[in-house]
């Protein structure tokens, strides 16, 4: 695996880069969470959109993430829609989708931009018309019922970079502690044959230990958070840190 640096952010390099989502209807709370990451110990910020109330007003969106980059100069922002079908906020058509996804590229205000691979519709042209922007792309495989096969979860992951992809990343939803064990013997292998940082992750509190396990098997972002989660199983921040930093010094042993 080749790391990727991002605004000073080796990702694929020492312990997994923490990423924090915000998850706020309107932009004096998008505006507030912002300020509250810039005094935690957060590596990486992703918006999500879909929890907006303006999520299909381009112009609104635009203008609200100026302000964002703004108050976060030094932040990688990973832009997301999560579509319901993905476990997200709001249903879009492809065709909305994708005409949301490249205005935002096309304001150079986010570094890297989340794209669903599986969705109906032209998902290797979208891959491409954003990263002609000079924006990284993270291709997105979402199960919140399941964890599929370990040689399924890998042949997405490198589905995805076929695609074209920067960062492939997939979370699926354990059943079981074999579930867990399956996610994260797929993440080494994969990581040990692509050339690029993949993400991956088991959610709920079954899984927890694939959002801590990342620098062993080869996941390269973790998600933790401040106030609400975007998803199940995530870990406030700071603890979060406390735990990498301390499988860090195991693995150095």
């Amino acid at each position: 695996m080749k790391p990727m640096n991002i605004k000073g952010n080796e990702i694929g390099k020492g312990m997994p880069k923490i990423c924090v989502p915000i998850v706020a209807t309107n932009n004096a709370e998008i505006l507030d969470q912002a300020k509250v990451i810039t005094s935690s110990q957060a590596d990486l910020v992703e918006w999500r959109v879909d929890w907006y109330e303006n999520c299909f007003d381009i112009e609104k969106i635009k203008d609200i993430l100026a302000q964002l980059r703004e108050a976060l100069p030094e932040y990688p922002i990973i832009f997301t829609f999560r579509t319901k079908a993905e476990g997200g906020e709001r249903e879009i058509d492809f065709e909305t989708y994708a005409e949301v996804l490249k205005a935002v590229a096309n304001t150079k205000k986010v570094d890297i931009i989340d794209i669903e691979v599986f969705k109906e519709g032209d998902i290797k042209t979208l891959i491409k018309e954003v990263q002609n922007k000079g924006v990284r792309v993270i291709g997105s495989n979402h199960d919140f019922a399941r964890t599929p096969e370990k040689e399924e979860i890998v042949k997405r992951l490198y589905f995805m970079r076929e695609l074209g992809v920067d960062i492939p990343k997939i979370a699926v939803m354990p059943q079981s502690e074999e579930d867990v064990e399956s996610l994260l013997e797929a993440t080494q292998e994969a990581e040990q044959s692509l050339d690029c940082p993949i993400v991956t992750m088991s959610m709920g509190t079954l899984g927890v230990v694939s959002r801590i396990e990342g620098e062993k098997y080869g996941s390269t972002v973790t998600f933790g958070t401040i106030g609400k989660a975007s998803a199940p199983g995530q870990i406030p921040v700071d603890e979060l840190k406390s735990m990498l930093e301390k499988k860090h010094c195991e693995e150095k042993q």
